[in-house]
């Protein structure tokens, strides 16, 4: 996704509809960080639709949604093995900044709204803010009776008995004045060293498991298997949040303090006051904890503990400020689900400089040469990063880098390497010289008319792009053969088994073989050829899509199966459709051209295509060698009855919650026609944001408009 959220206002119509988007967006976005601990986008990228949701609500306020994310904090708490528990005094959320600017005027603001004069002071406490799951202890005369995180804010889920395994959560309070009710609030976190050791131990408890079982265990193929968390706060999140606490128990969970909700009474008149007393009492609390006079004090801290970032052994993404007085803090209240009296100010994706040490080539499975740098290892981000995509030829050339040059380097919403800057610009040195052939078959290598790719000519005659074809071939989209990872693959790539798809299909030949390499038990051989026998009667779309002709996907290859019915028949007329330099013309107007061009979602590149792929004879062979080996049945589509069956649907703008793939997918099995242009004879239009000239020529023609929610409806309702 990208974070770049247009700054300019819309229309009011525009806004309504982009708040309702964004209120989709931001909602689910909530649902996957707060409630299944699996964001699917950055930090940046929802800081991004969250200030454009306010722009848009500051503009236009009379358009506020009831279910906008301005008033919603975290997500409900859907099915859950853990009891629920509301909270007494909600749990909130907090305003952000971005810039210095930003921290001022929250600053100003606060004396404005307190109508303070310029010399009156007023402090505020900052502390760094970790990057981990909300959590309230409640303790009643001193001992702890109740642990919840957040939720929505509202209600949060039982972890009583699996903080108790966390050793910094004391379980009686130790002091003087200790309240006879008294909520600690504060973050469960796992730290950066705990995170990687406990994705280690995951993989390693899997490839026990299997090995136990006389099974293969193939690292390459094991991450789309063995649960491991994307970042050390989903880590937390997923180890906290356990039915059974003694997997909680094994996990290497910390905590501290910063704050307190239901209390008897309040032991202090400051923030800062009262969060020492909390640490007196046996709690942590962060070590950066501070109280700051002015802004420049604040913003002095904030740069300090930014600049220390790297080296803590824990993950945090901006530091808050708070009004310290509490009589203040009562004064200026809350707006929504935020206090008035405090700011979260963010830290920018971080940034490193190291040294590009060099360029390598690599050539994927369609030919595409990618050029990827190889680092001075740097820490960005507390991730160690030693490798770079660079993308193409072009942003080679737009950097200008080259083995040996200083760069600058960016976690883009600090997870994705990349380099936004080159030091050593300036040095008369040579440019890089992008290869013209193919690294691994010494093929020529070309960028098409248009195109900013390069890509080797070599086809399958490059090893390369055979292993990424087998590869391809075997995965999930394609024939879906379970105990063929990437690994695997390359093993027998290398001993010479697996030369094309149709070498799958004959390894039951190579049992013994097998057998006689590392891992592998007379089970695990058995349950790989057995996953590979029953493909023996594979989707024609599938394996179609599974070849790895360029520019046929999933859906054209379902769009050409559903035309043709058996890969013959495709195969037959791809080949005389076939476009010759010079011949366009008369091939442009044979019956096999007209015939293929007519399909929906076949146009002249994918005509091309085919055609380029059946008239290499070393193509033609792999088909022929593969259809000797398999038998796949006769296309049929399967359709169930909706209210769009027989229906034409166009799908037009970004789709937000699932591929254009996907979509004409669902339609087909809803026994809707897929089209990729309005005509007078399409009947229902599912329009994204970024519609444009098809939603224009909708009205024109009055042909019904709806969006991606009401498409989904529309789905489920079909059953």
């Amino acid at each position: 996704m990208d974070s770049q959220i247009p700054t300019g206002l819309p229309s009011e119509a525009e806004a309504a509809n982009e708040l309702m988007r964004l209120a989709r967006q931001i909602n689910r976005a909530n649902r996957l960080y707060h409630a299944e601990d699996a964001p699917d986008i950055s930090d940046a990228d929802y800081d991004a639709l969250v200030r454009r949701n306010a722009a848009l609500e500051a503009a236009y306020p009379h358009l506020m949604r009831p279910d906008s994310p301005t008033n919603k904090v975290g997500h409900e708490i859907a099915a859950s093995p853990l009891g629920k528990v509301p909270h007494e005094v909600r749990m909130m959320s907090l305003d952000n900044a971005f810039t210095d600017e930003e921290v001022a005027e929250f600053v100003a603001r606060v004396r404005r709204f307190l109508s303070l004069s310029a010399d009156e002071p007023v402090a505020f406490t900052a502390e760094d803010k970790i990057d981990g799951l909300s959590c309230s202890l409640r303790y009643e005369k001193g001992k702890l009776v109740r642990a919840a995180t957040r939720g929505d804010g509202q209600v949060g889920e039982d972890v009583t008995a699996n903080v108790a395994h966390i050793p910094d959560i004391v379980q009686e309070l130790k002091g003087d004045d200790i309240p006879d009710v008294f909520e600690v609030r504060g973050e469960v976190y796992m730290e950066k060293g705990a995170f990687l050791a406990l994705n280690t131990q995951l993989m390693d408890e899997a490839r026990a498991a299997a090995e136990a079982k006389g099974e293969a265990f193939d690292d390459g193929d094991a991450g789309s298997k063995v649960r491991q968390f994307a970042n050390p706060r989903n880590a937390a999140a997923g180890s906290l949040r356990q039915k059974d606490a003694s997997v909680t128990a094994k996990r290497p969970l910390r905590f501290w303090a910063h704050g307190w909700g239901a209390a008897s009474h309040v032991p202090g008149a400051s923030q800062h006051e009262v969060v020492r007393r909390i640490e007196s009492w046996g709690l942590p609390v962060s070590p950066q904890f501070r109280r700051c006079g002015s802004v420049e004090e604040m913003l002095a801290a904030y740069r300090a503990i930014r600049d220390g970032r790297a080296a803590l052994p824990f993950e945090i993404d901006g530091v808050v400020y708070k009004v310290d007085r509490l009589d203040l803090q009562q004064r200026l209240g809350f707006v929504a689900k935020a206090p008035r009296w405090a700011l979260a100010h963010k830290f920018p994706a971080e940034r490193a400089e190291t040294v590009l040490e060099s360029i390598d080539i690599q050539v994927g499975r369609t030919g595409k040469l990618t050029p990827v740098g190889r680092l001075k290892p740097v820490l960005v981000g507390g991730v160690t990063v030693t490798n770079v995509t660079l993308h193409n030829r072009d942003e080679i050339a737009r950097l200008g880098v080259r083995p040996g040059d200083r760069v600058v380097l960016q976690r883009a919403g600090d997870v994705i390497p990349q380099v936004v800057d080159n030091l050593s610009r300036d040095e008369d040195r040579p440019a890089f010289a992008f290869p013209d052939h193919c690294p691994q078959c010494h093929s020529e290598a070309v960028a098409g008319e248009g195109e900013v790719d390069v890509r080797c000519t070599g086809g399958l005659i490059c090893p390369a792009q055979r292993t990424e074809r087998l590869k391809h071939f075997v995965s999930r989209t394609a024939l879906d053969m379970e105990g063929l990872g990437d690994k695997t693959i390359d093993e027998f790539f290398a001993k010479g088994w697996l030369e094309s798809p149709a070498d799958i299909f004959r390894l039951r030949k190579r049992r013994e073989d097998i057998l006689a390499l590392d891992g592998w038990k007379d089970k695990s051989v058995d349950n790989l050829l057995a996953a590979v026998e029953t493909k023996r009667r594979p989707d024609a779309a599938r394996l179609l899509f599974g070849l790895g002709i360029r520019h046929v996907g999933v859906v054209t290859a379902r769009d050409l199966m559903k035309r043709f019915t058996t890969l013959p028949a495709l195969r037959a007329l791809a080949e005389q459709a076939h476009v010759k330099e010079g011949e366009e013309a008369v091939v442009a107007a044979s019956e096999a051209y007209s015939e293929l061009i007519s399909i929906d979602g076949v146009g002249p590149v994918v005509v091309k295509a085919l055609g380029d792929f059946f008239h290499e004879d070393h193509n033609r062979a792999v088909w022929d060698d593969l259809l000797s080996e398999v038998s796949p049945p006769d296309y049929v589509v399967e359709t169930q009855a909706s209210e769009v069956s027989g229906k034409t649907v166009v799908f037009t703008g970004k789709l937000e919650t699932m591929s254009r793939d996907e979509a004409k997918a669902q339609a087909e099995r809803l026994g809707a026609k897929a089209a990729g242009t309005v005509s007078a004879k399409t009947d229902l239009i599912v329009a994204g944001p970024g519609a444009g000239s098809k939603l224009k020529k909708a009205a024109e023609l009055g042909i019904a408009v709806i969006d991606e929610a009401a498409w989904a409806e529309i789905v489920k309702a079909a059953g």
